[in-house]
């Protein structure tokens, strides 16, 4: 339950990145907006205030984004929608890579809220304020909207930037099957918590967040149960992956991204049986890299090297 580029607006292209809006959030956006008014002498004043929300929200997902990048991982995409907002990061399967690429989100929100805190700090010294009180709500709105988001998404609950953060910090001890496993096992009791919250503030957007985190973390688990799996399966010996080494697991563990048949890439040198399509290149199920089986084949087996 994450919104793809499917319903979507594409805005721009930043830095490589493709920006788009779920049709969604304009209908969120004009709810928003109407349920504040009276908080400024202009309704125009309302519009900034959620547009300034947005782009709060933007420059976060641009933290995951570029930290992504930094690491040697992939992010091509950000969707604006009604809870916010998801970059689609791609981090080299490393419990540090995950982390940063995690961790850079909230980082910006904390470099964010001291720059408003002076904002507002010198308009008030400077005697502004009475001037410009509209201008001063706004950057006052912006403070609170900084420390809300650092909490919310601080909070140790899978998928937000907490609960991968715990994830990515448990990687180092338990490794990636069981740290998912733990943290969506923790998502799955917040999920508890909020919905009792939301029943006791009887807030329809509790609700509605409640549920998006429970379909995640229950997607999350099944990865988990997969991956664990996946690191009890047999390996192919004398073939390791050329970026991580590791040797590729035996069995019909890759899926047709045409057919849907699950086929052994390596025993079928990268042809499904069952539609005859033919794949150049072989994605590592331990890393994620992607390669030409050639490659693979070339490469010496891990602690080889």
């Amino acid at each position: 339950m994450t919104p793809t580029n499917q319903g979507s607006f594409r805005l721009l292209r930043l830095a490589g990145i493709e920006l788009y809006v779920h049709w969604s959030w304009f209908l969120v956006a004009w709810y928003g907006i109407s349920q504040r008014m009276g908080r400024y002498n202009s309704p125009l004043w309302n519009v900034l205030e959620y547009l300034a929300l947005f782009g709060v929200v933007l420059m976060h997902e641009f933290g995951h984004a570029l930290a992504c990048r930094h690491v040697g991982g992939r992010a091509e995409q950000i969707v604006l929608w009604p809870l916010g907002g998801v970059a689609y990061v791609d981090p080299p399967q490393r419990p540090g890579a995950t982390l940063w690429s995690i961790v850079a989100g909230p980082l910006v929100n904390v470099v964010l809220l001291p720059t408003f805190l002076a904002i507002a700090w010198l308009m008030d010294r400077c005697g502004l304020t009475p001037a410009a009180l509209n201008l001063r709500g706004l950057v006052q709105a912006m403070i609170y909207i900084n420390i809300g988001l650092l909490i919310f998404n601080l909070l140790p609950i899978y998928p937000l930037d907490g609960g991968q953060i715990l994830r990515s910090l448990l990687w180092f001890v338990l490794g990636r099957a069981w740290s998912l496993m733990v943290v969506t096992v923790v998502g799955l009791l917040g999920v508890a918590g909020l919905v009792l919250l939301a029943l006791l503030s009887q807030s329809l957007w509790l609700g509605v967040i409640a549920v998006f985190i429970l379909m995640n973390c229950w997607r999350g688990l099944r990865q988990a149960v997969a991956l664990a799996r996946l690191a009890r399966a047999p390996r192919r010996a004398g073939i390791a992956c050329p970026q991580c080494g590791a040797a590729p697991p035996t069995g019909a563990i890759w899926i047709c991204g045409h057919c849907r048949n699950p086929f052994d890439m390596f025993e079928t040198q990268g042809v499904c049986p069952n539609c005859d399509a033919a794949f150049i290149t072989t994605r590592c199920l331990d890393c994620g890299a992607n390669a030409p089986i050639q490659a693979w084949t070339a490469s010496p087996p891990s602690g080889q090297q």
